[in-house]
């Protein structure tokens, strides 16, 4: 049967027409959801077990069982930086000889803790033999002066009379408010109890004691193998929001009892630190005090790798990187207010940099997240993210998809455009939106969130 122009579902015209109506007029959008009647509201989720008040993310994965690391003893106490009952303080101990290496914010304002694990690491032989990490949150002592370094200074020195070591042995790492000197002396006074609690099953406490505004504590364990030898890899990591790393994240500690030299630890660290912790994204806003840290204990019985080409590694390498970008998709899941997990590929660049910066336009455009915090598919807002960034992209060419929904095609709106399935698809929980611009070859991917108004909450009293 024929049908008269217009009827039905509308001509490819009428759908193109609609669509820009949808992409390009935001205020005919806001319009529309001021005058339909709000969805009842959900059961309250449940209270996170950090900051009072706050609730559990809605995109929360569970702590995992992590199999206790040979070469590695934690304990957590309560130093008092938080005014509520809570552990604030996490201690790590290592064997002798356990090595490390780390990756810091390019914050220029960096924190205490990051210039003294930055001059250490830095130094002859650092790294070589680090003994122990300590850990505070509730109090950042990043922008503090001689005060603050001194504090840190003193907070090593004390650590390593326990153990034994030197206080350039001991890394340090903190969160929390920004312009606070440390005291040190709430850590001193709990090192009894510290070193006293060691305990190699102690991770997920170890998780729960370095949150701020999380939400959930964030691990994550692997396993693989070393010219035959079981390796195992385990991580933890905190941050929810001031997420949009340079080089590292919030806080992330990772130990494995392999056997490896500094310099290739800071290899590998590097290479997987791009596409893990550096490809997500918050708020934009970085750090003063983003540390990544990894340590082997070289307790597994594996031979000592040396040479940063051995295909020794290429198992372990795997291994590592799962356990980053699990971390690191954590802190997604855990972004302040998040409802939505968003995963931002850009195709069809001039450049793996190209790529990388048109993705991360799209993932911390506040209007982007925005619509996706209101289910709404405007892909007009991803064109703008696109065109600002002054990268090279074909606008004839330009795609859109939000997961297997095509939104823009040829530099257009698409001609099959469908509103009722593309409003559908953006009440997951989990979205996919794909940018092809014409330019080239590379690509490049980027995790983010949306944005939220309990985003504004939380920070508006971060302090209190």
């Amino acid at each position: 049967m024929s049908r008269t122009p217009g009827a039905g579902r509308g001509s490819a015209g009428q759908k193109i027409e609609q669509a820009l109506e949808k992409a390009l007029d935001p205020l005919a959008t806001a319009l529309k959801r001021a005058t339909t009647p709000a969805r009842p509201a959900s059961a309250p989720a449940p209270a996170a077990p950090g900051k009072p008040g706050l609730q559990v993310s809605p995109l929360a994965v569970p702590f995992p069982a992590i199999t206790p690391i040979a070469g590695v003893e934690i304990a957590t106490a309560r130093a008092g930086f938080y005014k509520h009952e809570r552990d604030d303080l996490v201690v790590f101990r290592f064997a002798r000889g356990t090595t490390c290496a780390g990756v810091f914010t390019r914050h220029k304002v960096g924190s205490a803790p990051v210039d003294w694990c930055r001059r250490h690491l830095d130094a002859e032989g650092g790294g070589s033999d680090v003994r122990a990490l300590v850990v505070n949150a509730g109090c950042a002592n990043a922008f503090t002066g001689k005060a603050g370094a001194d504090a840190a200074r003193r907070t090593a020195s004390e650590v390593a009379k326990r153990f034994g070591c030197r206080q350039r042995d001991v890394m340090l790492a903190s969160t929390g408010v920004i312009g606070v000197v440390l005291d040190d002396r709430r850590i001193a006074a709990r090192l009894n109890d510290v070193e006293a609690g060691l305990d190699a099953d102690a991770w997920l406490r170890a998780g729960q004691g370095i949150m701020t505004t999380d939400t959930f504590p964030k691990g994550s364990f692997a396993e693989c193998e070393i010219d035959g030898h079981r390796v195992r890899i385990a991580g933890i990591a905190k941050g929810s929001g001031m997420i949009a790393p340079d080089m590292a994240t919030m806080l992330a500690f990772i130990v494995t009892d392999a056997d490896i030299h500094p310099n290739v630890l800071r290899a590998m660290l590097g290479l997987h630190v791009r596409t893990t912790f550096n490809s997500v994204t918050v708020d934009g806003d970085t750090s003063t005090n983003d540390t990544c840290l990894l340590f082997a204990t070289g307790a597994s019985g594996a031979p000592r790798i040396g040479r940063v080409g051995d295909r020794r590694l290429k198992d372990f390498s795997r291994a590592l990187d799962r356990v980053m970008l699990d971390l690191a998709h954590q802190l997604v899941r855990d972004g302040e207010g998040a409802t939505k997990f968003v995963k931002v590929t850009v195709d069809g660049a001039a450049s793996p940099a190209s790529a990388r910066k048109l993705a991360k336009s799209i993932a911390d455009s506040p209007l982007v997240k925005t619509a996706l915090a209101g289910e709404d598919a405007n892909w007009g807002r991803v064109v703008m993210a696109v065109g600002k960034t002054e990268e090279p992209v074909d606008r004839d060419r330009l795609a859109i998809r939000f997961g297997p929904h095509v939104a823009a095609i040829e530099g257009a709106p698409s001609p099959h455009y469908d509103e009722a399935k593309m409003s559908a698809y953006m009440k997951n929980a989990e979205i996919d939106i794909t940018v092809d611009v014409g330019s080239g070859r590379a690509s490049a991917t980027v995790w983010t969130c949306d944005l939220t108004k309990r985003y504004v909450e939380i920070n508006g009293d971060y302090r209190s």
